[in-house]
């Protein structure tokens, strides 16, 4: 119970600190003149770097060796980094146009394309409460969409920027969902796949795959971004905390997934996706209107109707093992109870002789 409760408050603090810091860069005016960082790649290749640097700290400490996947391992790793690369980018400019409590329900919805992704590209079947978790979740987020209150005068403004705000989420859920499916897929095949190798082959593969496109002499981005950060060099806090919080919280899950099971994870993520809201919703101010809460409960109820279903099947299974009868035993290793009797009358006649023989010994010494 203590090392759980040591990962709960590790995924807490250091992903409750990330969401806070993914906010204050993509939104925090800088100088005087109120600039804002606008270079999310670059921002995802130190993430990558930093989360890749932990990795090997993590394989090390754990004494896990880093050895080099094969083609098709590698084939997959490609394949999953390259969507998780294409996916950020879109999270980080919706932030411009929809506020970060909307980002992070939306981002709850994984569900959804997790499980399209699954049925379209490999093939999977999943059982009717997970469709239902799909109905809730997808209700509750377009409830919270809907219910935004908006002010008269800039109504057809905020809504279509809303539209568009929606539209970069849903293309990061997609990208997400493939990621996901074929993280999915990999473990399936490759069963010598550990959770921290993938953390850092997928980090790996991911900043290199965008510092190729940061190096496109027709992309300003890696200069633009080296020279905001010069003259603003208070940003590389926010840049630096934000990777290693990032990092350090991707370690808590990897433990807690190996350590006590994806039951336990799933409750903790969720709940640390509620708190990030409700934290962003106190700490920057952000106003929910009585639908939208309604709402929020929705969707947590989606989630929780899924949480409640793994720890009934969960339940079910060790009940199952506690309920077994044991195995028979033998027959060429039991004893009959005729024969068994035999053997105890043998035993008793040679004791008898044995006696007798003993007691004439005495006799005539």
């Amino acid at each position: 119970m203590l090392d759980l409760a040591i990962c709960v408050v590790g995924i807490y603090a250091c992903f409750l600190s990330w969401g806070v810091l993914q906010e204050r860069v993509s939104t925090t005016p800088y100088g005087e003149d109120g600039q804002k960082f606008r270079y999310f790649i670059f921002l995802n290749v130190i993430q990558g770097l930093v989360s890749a640097t932990v990795a090997v700290m993590y394989l090390g400490v754990l004494g896990k060796p880093v050895r080099r996947p094969s083609w098709p391992l590698l084939h997959r790793y490609v394949q999953a980094a390259l969507t998780n690369a294409l996916a950020s980018p879109f999270g980080y400019a919706a932030l411009q146009h929809i506020d970060y409590p909307t980002l992070t329900l939306t981002k709850s919805c994984k569900l959804v394309p997790v499980i399209l992704m699954n049925v379209v590209l490999y093939r999977r079947r999943f059982p009717l409460h997970k469709y239902a978790t799909v109905i809730l979740v997808t209700a509750g987020v377009s409830g919270f969409m809907l219910l935004q209150p908006v002010a008269s005068g800039k109504r057809n403004a905020v809504a279509s920027s809303s539209v568009y705000g929606l539209l970069l989420v849903l293309i990061n859920l997609l990208m997400d969902g493939v990621t996901n499916s074929t993280q999915d897929q990999i473990f399936h095949e490759f069963r010598e796949v550990t959770g921290q190798h993938m953390m850092l082959f997928m980090n790996l593969l991911g900043s290199l795959l965008m510092v190729l496109w940061l190096l496109n002499p027709w992309n300003p981005e890696l200069q633009q971004a080296l020279a905001f950060a010069v003259t603003f060099p208070q940003v590389w806090n926010d840049i630096l905390l934000f990777s290693l919080c990032g990092a350090l919280g991707q370690c808590f899950i990897f433990y807690t997934l190996a350590r006590f099971g994806s039951l336990s994870l799933v409750m903790v993520t969720v709940t640390r996706k509620l708190f990030t809201m409700l934290l962003s919703v106190f700490w920057f101010g952000h106003e929910l209107s009585l639908g939208q809460w309604l709402s929020v409960a929705v969707v947590f109820s989606g989630i929780g109707l899924e949480a409640y279903v793994k720890y009934q099947e969960k339940l079910a299974l060790s009940t199952h093992h506690a309920t077994k009868p044991m195995p028979a035993i033998d027959e060429k290793m039991s004893i009959s109870p005729t024969k068994a009797s035999k053997v105890a009358t043998e035993n008793t006649g040679s004791n008898s002789v044995r006696q007798r023989k003993q007691a004439t010994i005495s006799v005539t010494s």
